[in-house]
């Protein structure tokens, strides 16, 4: 299969036309669309051809025209500041570049993917990942139906890149075919929704999905492949300029409202905050409530709305008390209390001489040793089967707590539930960090690789340390750091699934089993605590078994998007602004 191809500049002048001339109105040889007005919906909006449009107040008109909850986007205008200047209170410009692929200067380079490969959606279950993907990634989803009626359109291209050994998806990219779209007599076509689940382990995914769409496009003739990707996004940018793409003068024109807010309001805060802040200040500012940064690398900040003034420290706030907060920091104190109300957690003692401990660890076979009180999975080591392995791990939680605690180990899926005024908002399955061999990197060059993508997928938090750990975890699974993981071979380089030290999140919300939203939230009751992260170890989700583990006093609720933690939060510091909240949104949807 042709994956990759690659832009030769000696045939850059060749046949594609200058950017002088894409910015004139006409040029010799140049054709007028034939059909008018023309907009193609696309699911999550429509994209309405500027060129099509020979009168701006009816282009004006038609952006404006944008239905609920969807987004409409206006491209390939001649003129945007005329448009805008016809409805400078309902549009806005986009702050987007768009960058071509000249196809006929693209040359084929062939490059398999490694460990996943790329296709045409051809199965109903294709949709839902579509849409879970985009949702992850911050993007309008369109309706299932709507995208598989459409899978075998002339007109929009949908494809799905797929790890082949368990099905799953993990990345999406939809195209359009400008000239089955309204014959176009400039033979283009564009890309849209390119998503790459921030999760997924594989290098290189997105250029894959780009390289699949171009191929795709040139076998059926076309001119050109253009997309819009903002100004900001540079590591995209990097990408599409490596892969031969350029830029052109081309702009698009979308309407204000509640979706595009961050992209015509400008940032309301000027310091930079860590993203558990800042989804939390976000939502407030959407809310009208006054923000005060108090520390923003400590993500410290006050909300004020009318009379009430509440602090908060990212998801931890005055309405938590002191004492909740030492039960939940208190790993001992929290699994009592638990157990004392018929909950089940696993056994537990606090460390002692070499001999207790050793006859802990042949009692339960496998255990984990943990500081007493430690955060983001600091100081813990999991799945220890020797008294060897047990005398470091005891010295390395000592390090962050003089209590040092042992564990049984349960079996299964780390799942983390979200609680919020006592009700289960977001639950999300905890993996430990993988990294994907290729046949010629070392571990440590793909651990290396991997900590960069997941540094860019959650704004720097998460990171694969390189220490004693993680060579333990490679160790005990048969490798070095400086061996060579073989092509498709899947390698778990940590037992936790810490988000911090590079494990991935996936959401769960919608398949939890009723019976575990119970236990979390009569946890949450026990331990008397409004805002809460509960983690669980299940042998299934959908099933009743579990034994809850740790009690986090400040989840990061920018981990469990997009379900409403945000929402559900302001909803508890600020009830009456949920009312006028959705007053707000119904007024700027026009409904």
């Amino acid at each position: 299969m042709t994956m990759q191809r690659r832009y030769d500049p000696r045939l850059a002048n060749r046949r594609a036309p200058s950017l002088q001339l894409l910015m004139e109105d006409e040029y010799p040889g140049r054709k007028r669309p034939k059909h008018k007005n023309v907009s193609l919906d696309c699911g999550w909006g429509r994209l309405l051809f500027g060129q099509t449009f020979s009168d701006a107040q009816v282009l004006a008109d038609s952006v404006m025209a944008e239905r609920h909850n969807h987004r409409d986007i206006a491209f390939y205008l001649k003129d945007p500041h005329v448009v805008l200047s016809l409805a400078p209170q309902e549009l806005f410009l986009d702050p987007s570049h768009t960058y071509r692929l000249w196809l006929t200067t693209y040359l084929t380079g062939r490059l398999s993917p490694q460990g996943f490969q790329v296709r045409q959606l051809c199965k109903y279950s294709d949709t839902e990942a579509i849409n879970r993907i985009l949702k992850r990634c911050g993007m309008l989803p369109a309706k299932q139906e709507f995208i598989w009626r459409h899978r075998h359109s002339k007109k929009l291209t949908y494809a799905v890149a797929e790890d082949p050994r368990t099905g799953e998806i993990l990345g999406t990219v939809m195209g359009i075919d400008h000239v089955n779209a309204f014959d176009d007599p400039e033979n283009g076509s564009s890309l849209w929704c390119l998503a790459v689940d921030p999760q997924a382990a594989f290098p290189g995914i997105g250029r894959a999905l780009v390289a699949y769409l171009a191929d795709h496009y040139s076998a059926r003739g076309r001119s050109y492949l253009d997309l819009s990707v903002m100004h900001d996004n540079h590591e995209a940018i990097g990408l599409y300029e490596d892969m031969g793409f350029v830029r052109v003068p081309i702009f698009c024109i979308k309407r204000k409202n509640p979706i595009n807010e961050k992209l015509f309001t400008g940032p309301a805060i000027p310091e930079k905050l860590n993203p558990y802040a800042q989804i939390i200040v976000d939502e407030a500012l959407r809310r009208g409530i006054k923000v005060n940064l108090i520390d923003a690398e400590e993500g410290y900040f006050d909300l004020h709305l009318g009379g009430r003034r509440i602090t908060c420290r990212e998801s931890l706030t005055e309405l938590t008390s002191a004492v909740a907060m030492s039960r939940c920091a208190n790993k001992k104190i929290t699994l009592r209390l638990l157990k004392e109300t018929d909950l089940n957690v696993p056994a537990q003692k606090a460390a002692g001489s070499a001999e207790s401990n050793n006859a802990f660890l042949h009692k339960y076979g496998k255990i984990v040793v943990k500081p007493g009180d430690s955060e983001q999975g600091l100081g813990i080591t999991v799945n220890i089967r020797n008294e060897d392995e047990l005398k470091k791990a005891v010295e390395y939680a000592a390090g962050y707590d003089q209590e040092v605690l042992l564990e049984e180990m349960a079996e299964g899926q780390d799942l983390r539930i979200i609680v919020i005024d006592y009700q289960t908002v977001a639950a999300a399955v905890r993996k430990p960090a993988e990294v994907a061999g290729n046949g010629h990197d070392d571990i440590a060059t793909l651990i290396r690789k991997q900590s960069r993508r997941r540094q860019a997928a959650t704004h720097g938090e998460s990171s694969i340390p390189v220490d004693e750990v993680t060579r333990q975890c490679i160790e005990k699974r048969g490798y070095a750091l400086e061996d060579v993981l073989p092509e498709g071979r899947i390698l778990r380089v940590r037992e936790t699934a810490n988000l911090h030290t590079g494990g991935t999140i996936h959401d769960v919300t919608d398949d939890l089993h009723p019976h575990l939203r119970t236990v979390a939230e009569k946890a949450a009751r026990v331990l008397n605590i409004p805002v809460v992260g509960l983690d669980l170890m299940v042998p299934e989700v959908k099933g009743e078994e579990y034994k809850i583990i740790e009690a986090n006093e400040r989840p990061g609720l920018a981990n469990h998007e997009p379900q409403p933690t945000a929402q559900r939060f302001i909803d508890l510091l600020f009830p009456q602004s949920r009312i006028k909240h959705e007053e707000h949104v119904k007024k700027a949807s026009g409904h």
